[in-house]
């Protein structure tokens, strides 16, 4: 299967790729995308054109996209209900670019269209990178501290914790992502617990794309 990444960082797409791989149990080759991205507002602007190019001019079987929820709605169970969009998710958001640029697509590479695949890293990338090594970082903690107007921890302590710095450089972030991932490559079972909304929706539809890859394959 090939595949392209757009998150925040490079230092996420590293992470990302070692998972997209763990939850699928097998080798992907990665399609560069001809642009990148810093930051959330800069993947939203830059995903339309990122789609059309990969639809158009690569052979690239779907785009992964994660992005962290900082502040912002939670992606939850209710958001995967058919027709449903929560205006301040950012899951949802992605989604909806996904479906607005490939409706009016043709057809290309014999295909008909790039698959996507959307997960969101609540609060932060960093959250998926404590999971299974500190058990008070979880989607539920953060989605209780968001009720309650008190957070459980911030984004830059998360930081701290995985980095030993709340500013680290890219070759840093890099390589302890790299570590913290490979914790899952076997199983990513605890991962979709900890973060059933931002990273289980990541690994259904990394799943969705296997089942239907087999499905059109010549029997």
């Amino acid at each position: 299967m090939k595949l392209a990444l757009l998150s925040e960082s490079p230092a996420d797409e590293v992470g990302v790729f070692v998972l997209a791989e763990a939850v699928m149990r097998t080798r992907v080759h990665r399609v560069q995308p001809h642009l990148r991205a810093r930051g959330w507002p800069n993947v939203a602007q830059v995903l339309p054109a990122i789609v059309r190019h990969l639809h158009f001019k690569t052979d690239a079987d779907g785009l992964i996209v994660v992005v962290d929820s900082d502040d912002t709605v939670v992606h939850t169970v209710k958001h995967e209900a058919e027709g449903y969009f929560h205006p301040h998710c950012r899951l949802c958001q992605l989604r909806a670019v996904f479906r607005r640029v490939t409706k009016k697509l043709p057809p290309a590479r014999g295909r008909k269209r790039v698959m996507r695949c959307v997960g969101l890293a609540v609060p932060a990338i960093e959250a998926w990178y404590l999971c299974g090594r500190d058990a008070t970082v979880t989607e539920e903690a953060w989605l209780q501290g968001q009720a309650q107007g008190q957070p459980p921890y911030s984004r830059a302590e998360l930081k701290q914790r995985v980095y030993g710095t709340s500013r680290p450089s890219l070759p840093l972030e890099i390589e302890c992502a790299l570590r913290e991932v490979h914790r899952h490559r076997g199983d990513t079972r605890r991962l979709e617990a900890d973060f059933p909304g931002g990273f289980g929706a990541l690994a259904r539809d990394l799943r969705d794309w296997q089942l239907r890859e087999h499905a059109n394959r010549p029997a």
